[in-house]
């Protein structure tokens, strides 16, 4: 059984936490990013909220991901309320060698996962060398400068 304590200075030092955030827990939602060969994967905690609360949105360059918890209504006492609830959001700065067409999105247990794949013209890529001294696109001699 949860017991609460009336310690009012408690109470503020917890809606303080929740509004201004610390180190140990901010206001926006965590988040983990790391690359896997030809994508960039990003997950972002966000438990206890509901799938169709979660919106995402790229524009140029910038990806922004919004939840919300809402609240429990109802007939009932509340004994304990840490985590926060309502509307988060958080942004990133994606760079020009993502494909930003292609981004997969998953929710599953209170993770949504992002893959972003590397845009092809990104990726290495083999470069040909002409035979003969010959450049094969103009005809003229290639030649190196030091």
């Amino acid at each position: 059984m949860l017991l609460r304590t009336a310690d009012p200075f408690r109470d503020l030092d917890r809606l303080t936490q929740q509004l201004l955030g610390t180190t140990n827990r901010p206001t926006v939602m965590p988040m983990d990013a790391w690359r896997e060969g030809d994508r960039f994967v990003i997950e972002f905690d966000l438990p206890g909220v509901a799938p169709d609360s979660i919106d995402l949105d790229v524009e140029r360059n910038v990806l922004t991901v919004r939840a919300e918890r809402v609240a429990r209504n109802g007939d009932w006492e509340s004994l304990a309320a840490e985590r926060p609830k309502g509307a988060f959001s958080r942004q990133l700065v994606l760079g020009d060698n993502l494909d930003l067409d292609h981004i997969e999105a998953g929710y599953v247990d209170g993770v949504l996962r992002l893959t972003v794949p590397v845009a092809e013209k990104a990726k290495p890529r083999k470069i040909e060398i002409a035979q003969g001294g010959r450049s094969s696109r103009s005809g003229a001699p290639a030649q190196l400068s030091s």
